[in-house]
């Protein structure tokens, strides 16, 4: 792990705790996984801190794990222009979890985004409604149980 990183993932467990509930290093890939709690905490400390210095939010999604109890996995990927370095936030939820919006402007796209293919609620988002499907659609479609012929009309 690079040393700016280092620095970072040391600066999380500090800061947060046992809020931070594993860090994981693959092919040079950071990432964090923290509880739903301190998401929307984790992410401004990241933006504001000036050993972290992350200044872009990359993108916001989501993973679908339909068997666990909070079956969704929502990931962030952060970018460091002055450090030069990537971050991933992950945590998980059964539906719902804090809007980075008051954090990073983008996160008003991804997380509408993410809201319409996942229908994950975001807590405080501003105008949360379908970005790409038609308002009327039923379901989510990158819902692992959604029928991959889609729903008899």
């Amino acid at each position: 792990m690079k040393e700016s990183l280092q620095v970072v993932a040391q600066k999380l467990q500090e800061k947060f705790g046992d809020k931070v509930l594993a860090i994981t290093e693959f092919r040079d890939e950071v990432t964090v996984r923290v509880k739903k709690t301190a998401w929307f905490e984790v992410h401004q400390f990241l933006r504001d801190d000036p050993d972290c210095a992350f200044d872009m939010m990359i993108d916001e999604t989501a993973a679908d794990y339909p068997l666990r109890d909070e079956r969704f996995d929502v990931i962030s990927h952060l970018l460091s222009i002055p450090k030069r370095h990537r971050f991933r936030v992950k945590a998980s939820t059964s539906e719902n979890i804090p809007s980075l919006c008051a954090v990073w402007k983008t996160a008003n796209w991804l997380e509408r985004e993410t809201y319409d293919m996942f229908g994950i609620i975001y807590d405080g988002h501003p105008d949360l409604r379908r970005i790409l499907m038609a308002e009327d659609w039923e379901g989510f479609p990158l819902r692992k149980d959604y029928p991959t012929e889609g729903y008899d009309i």
